[in-house]
């Protein structure tokens, strides 16, 4: 029997050594790939992937910032643990950023962290940490592996905690002699999650109260959906004219073009959309968390016991009434409540077409160009995407206020296209779209970067090339951190403080690591700089020089 079958099960195992008994572990519970910087703490484990054979491929990355966030970005494209794996102290901290991305945007994950020998523990050795002490507020375990013979018993642990309830990130730190020490134990049975879904009782309520509803809306968050439920979701919600926002950075639930698609609550939200939110009377939220942003700074509902009837639908039964006190409050994973609400059919619910209509409508004016729009106007490009990219393409992106044009005037067609950060970190698009592209070679990668989010990340264009990935990464270059500008300008204006960038020719970077790449001052030159990058065929780079003075689609700086 192969040593490294992820399926098969054993009751003895020969003699490995903790990195190899590790990567078996890894390998039974699916994972196929991990993400990560090399270090001496963790060399068993880079020993045991030397072998194609193994299964698991190690994606060697340029910093551990950038390898975390490819993990939680593998995350989210599979709903299984995005795997990252890194040296001890600096190694770790610098993978700290992708587990507080993982934890706020409810992304399974485990980070490994090669730990110092065991003896050593508790002298403060070379580069030595407490990480139960320092990860424990932002994961939702943390364990130090103290024995070879329990790796698998705890990898089993880290995958079924990563992935039940509200999923989140898992850290294990194992110490150099347990990854080198030598053992038989067996393989444990790979992890089984119970997926939670709404009782016969709570789904009547839920029919009771929607036929009830004159001015309903659907919020939807992206946890826990699948295409099928997607589908699902989308037939019940048009039969019913049941008006559907998106929560942050959760465009990708429902089809845009649908009529029942209204928008989504991000950061430069629609007023209209946000005063439409205020006077529904009721509101089925399904698998979002009901955060800052979502909420509008909790501004959108009175807190603690919001004015609207609110149905609240998410996996983790600790964040039902946690900010929000629900009228139904359903602890069910997304996809298995859509199930159920299918079944629901057609509701004998009041007349509420032109409710839905007149949202509907609200939103297609709120994508129209300006007529007033600056010489480089950024809709267009993102107008443009739209019409060429392909339904199923995956768009990344960072943060920054240059997503306020991707969030606004892109329609997102499948469930699996929008991989962004609700953690609203710097740095992520890049990263994400290298993750993207390994997970789903077959389709058309994009990233969207504002030029302070792709400096944070540039590194990480070397892993681009590298692995040979085509993806174009299309940065906006306004020479400045231009969302901390525009707050300036609110409470300090004519005071700007640390916001002008000096940037890099960022063609002729690309083109030093052998990219395509070019640059453009117009926006009509974008069509046929998008198709030359696509023809390529290899990494791309297109640098947009755009408007400084337009700092949002709706406000001007005065420079």
């Amino acid at each position: 029997m192969n040593k490294h079958d992820p399926v098969s099960s054993v009751a003895t195992a020969p003699e490995r050594s903790g990195g190899e008994i590790l990567v078996a572990a890894l390998r039974r519970n699916g994972a196929d790939r991990m993400f990560g910087v090399p270090g001496e703490s963790a060399l068993p484990i880079f020993d045991a992937v030397y072998e194609p054979e193994t299964g698991l491929r190690f994606i060697v990355c340029r910093h551990e910032t950038t390898a975390s966030h490819m993990a939680e970005a593998d995350g989210k494209l599979t709903g299984r643990p995005g795997i990252c794996v890194v040296s001890r102290g600096p190694g770790a901290m610098q993978a700290a950023l992708g587990l507080h991305t993982a934890w706020q945007d409810s992304t399974p994950m485990i980070l490994i962290v090669g730990q110092v020998p065991s003896s050593h523990l508790g002298r403060e050795a070379f580069q030595e940490m407490n990480y139960v002490r320092t990860f424990d507020d932002m994961t939702k375990l943390v364990v130090e592996v103290d024995a070879v013979d329990r790796i698998p018993e705890i990898v089993s642990r880290a995958f079924h905690v990563a992935m039940q309830g509200r999923p989140g990130p898992v850290v294990l730190s194992i110490p150099e002699d347990v990854l080198s020490a030598i053992s038989n134990v067996a393989d444990a049975a790979p992890a089984t999650t119970i997926v939670s879904a709404p009782s016969d009782l709570q789904m009547t309520q839920v029919r009771a109260l929607l036929e009830n509803a004159q001015r309903p809306l659907v919020i939807v968050g992206n946890l826990g959906w699948t295409p099928a439920a997607a589908e699902q979701f989308r037939s019940f919600v048009e039969r019913n004219d049941l008006p559907v926002v998106a929560g942050f950075r959760s465009q990708d639930v429902l089809d845009n073009r649908s009529d029942l698609y209204i928008g989504d609550i991000s950061l430069g939200s629609s007023r209209p959309l946000m005063a439409r939110v205020k006077t529904a009377d009721l509101l089925l939220v399904i698998g979002d968390r009901l955060g800052d942003v979502t909420t509008n700074h909790y501004s959108l509902f009175d807190v603690p016991t919001p004015t609207q009837v609110l149905i609240h639908v998410f996996p983790g039964l600790e964040e039902l009434g946690r900010v929000y006190v629900p009228t139904l409050g359903i602890p069910a994973n997304s996809a298995r409540f859509a199930e159920e609400l299918a079944k629901l059919g057609t509701l004998d619910s009041k007349p509420r077409a032109r409710w839905s209509a007149e949202a509907r409508q609200a939103y297609i004016e709120y994508q129209l160009p300006r007529v007033d729009a600056p010489p480089f106007d950024l809709a267009r490009v993102i107008d443009h995407l739209n019409a060429e990219l392909p339904d199923d393409a995956i768009i990344t992106n960072g943060a920054g206020n240059y997503t306020i044009w991707l969030h606004r005037y892109y329609r997102y067609r499948k469930l699996g296209t929008q991989i962004a950060p609700k953690s609203g970190s710097m740095g992520y698009g890049l990263p994400a779209a290298i993750a993207a592209q390994l997970r789903h070679p077959e389709r058309r990668v994009v990233c969207l970067a504002g030029d302070g989010c792709f400096m944070m990340a540039s590194q990480e264009f070397a892993t681009m090339v590298q692995q040979s990935l085509p993806i174009i990464v299309i940065i906006v270059n306004n020479a400045m951190y231009g969302s901390i500008r525009m707050h300036q300008e609110l409470n300090f204006p004519g005071r700007p403080s640390g916001t002008d960038l000096l940037n890099p020719d960022f063609s002729n970077l690309a083109r030093s690591y052998g990219a395509h790449a070019e640059t453009i001052d117009r926006h009509e030159d974008f069509a046929d700089a998008f198709a030359r990058a696509q023809r390529a065929s290899k990494p791309a780079v297109i640098e947009l020089r755009a408007n400084r003075q337009q700092i949002t689609p709706d406000r001007v700086l005065a420079i």
